[in-house]
């Protein structure tokens, strides 16, 4: 699995837009851990994200709105959010 800075967004934006559970992204996360090939560019940089992303359903490693906002940005994205009435 070829892990890109677009494929790594679009998990988060997925999280974020509750398409995916927490406990989902996890997975993923650590599957791409142990066999995902990470593009060269900005190598270390996902490899940390999706290092903290594989941690976050731990309670003490929680993932916050701010980290992934914080995450988005380093991966060169602007969140912003949107509300619909339920």
């Amino acid at each position: 699995m070829k892990i890109t800075r677009d494929v790594l967004a679009d998990h988060l934006k997925r999280y974020l837009n509750g398409q995916i559970a927490l406990e989902s992204l996890v997975s993923w996360a650590e599957d791409v851990m142990m066999e995902g090939e990470f593009e060269a560019d900005n190598l270390a940089l996902m490899r940390d994200i999706v290092a903290r992303l594989g941690v976050s359903d731990v309670a003490a490693f929680g993932l916050t709105w701010e980290e992934a906002r914080s995450m988005l940005e380093a991966l060169g994205y602007r969140p912003k959010l949107a509300f619909e009435m339920i």
